[in-house]
């Protein structure tokens, strides 16, 4: 284990960190994972405190499987929610579950700053920063010397 990361037993987690790393258990008991078996499920707490869950969605064509973090990254923004505090992520094996790169990207286009808890199938948790310890030097809106801030509803329709 690197000194960026550090690893919680349950209780070292706030309240709020339970709340949300069984949130992300009880969408992992959703996912649809017949070919890899490897159920994934992720609960995604926004600047205001609300709560969304996606779970793993796998399929014959494997291109097409979504993650559990991108199903609830996709379900916030469906529902105005585009400033995000803290992700728990949740697999069904031994080690602690990280988001891939394709979501650490997506994430990194909202959250930069992103907490993340990673949740192995023994429950131990390990905590990240996602800009720092998994996406570091990653490439996101600032990258496109944009004028137009993060989480901007111009395109909203």
């Amino acid at each position: 284990m690197s000194d960026t990361q550090g690893m919680a037993a349950g209780g070292d987690l706030t309240a709020d960190e339970r709340e949300l790393v069984a949130a992300a258990l009880a969408a992992r008991a959703h996912a649809y994972a017949p070919y890899s078996r490897f159920h994934v499920g992720a609960a995604l707490r926004g600047d205001d405190g609300s709560v969304v869950t996606g779970a793993n969605v796998e399929n014959a064509a494997y291109p097409a499987t979504i993650c559990a973090e991108r199903v609830a990254v996709g379900y916030a923004v469906a529902h105005g929610l585009r400033v995000f505090r803290q992700l728990a992520v949740a697999g069904t094996g031994s080690a602690v579950c990280t988001p891939c790169g394709t979501c650490r990207q997506v994430l990194n286009e909202f959250a930069p700053d992103l907490e993340v808890l990673a949740v192995g199938g023994g429950g131990a948790v390990a905590r990240y920063l996602l800009g720092r310890d998994l996406l570091p030097d990653g490439f996101g809106p600032a990258s496109l010397d944009s004028d137009q801030p993060p989480g901007a509803t111009e395109d909203a329709g």
